[in-house]
């Protein structure tokens, strides 16, 4: 008999399944998770199992405590992380989060490695987001012997708090020296955020290599390209 989270394990299964479907990340290098506001719970991966070895079962519930609900297996080590971002953006910032992703994908972490933001080059970048992919800076030494995970989601919100961003809105971010988080209003979504922020990586890479004096695409076209699917006159894709 299925129990009241097998609807959630199955999401975030699919979800992490998505990982190297998306080639996203090596071995076991990346984790999602898919949260249920209702019951407070999310699925998450468990910590270093590779993806052929997973089963909706083996994934862990987990509350915004940090405390296992049920499970067998040790969650992901960057559980504290999706506590903290679920916990700001979603209960208290009321932002529609219920998947978070975090991998190790080889553009993402070349900008994170950096600790350069992500300009907003072109128009592929404008049709998800309108600013340039935020990139925080290092974790201090303090931060990292304290509470390594929890510090990494703390700098994310104090990062989006700083400049005045809306997690609604810039749905992914990296982390200085580490790499990408993205979140989206499923676990699939957040996946799909994962792949976007990837691919965008890998064009600005592209597009500074040929051009390293290359300038930020006028504001009249990004927001031409956002609004087109995002705004209140959207009209990209079918009516539903």
């Amino acid at each position: 008999m299925a129990g009241i989270y097998q609807t959630l394990k199955e999401q975030a299964y699919e979800a992490n399944m998505q990982i190297p479907e998306q080639h996203l990340a090596l071995y076991t290098w990346g984790n999602v998770s898919a949260f249920d506001a209702s019951k407070g719970v999310f699925a998450i991966k468990p910590s270093g199992v590779p993806y052929p070895e997973l089963t909706p079962d083996s994934m862990v519930i987990v509350d915004l405590e940090g405390n296992v609900v049920e499970g067998t297996l040790r969650p992901s080590s960057d559980t504290p992380t999706h506590v903290v971002l679920y916990r700001e953006f979603a209960v208290k910032g009321g932002c529609k989060t219920g998947g978070i992703i975090h991998t190790h994908s080889t553009a993402a972490v070349s900008w994170a490695q950096a600790v350069r933001p992500v300009p907003l080059f072109g128009t592929t970048h404008a049709d998800h987001i309108q600013t340039a992919i935020p990139c925080t800076p290092y974790l201090s030494k303090e931060a990292v012997e304290r509470d390594y995970e929890k510090e990494t989601g703390d700098l994310i919100v104090a990062h989006f708090k700083e400049h005045g961003l809306n997690p609604a809105e810039v749905n992914m971010v990296l982390v200085g020296g580490h790499g990408p988080f993205a979140w989206g209003t499923d676990a699939a979504k957040a996946v799909y955020n994962g792949a976007v922020l990837e691919e965008i990586c890998r064009m600005a890479l592209n597009t500074v290599l040929i051009n390293p004096g290359a300038m930020p695409l006028p504001d009249y076209i990004v927001n031409k390209h956002y609004q087109r699917k995002h705004g209140p006159n959207a009209y990209y894709g079918q009516k539903r």
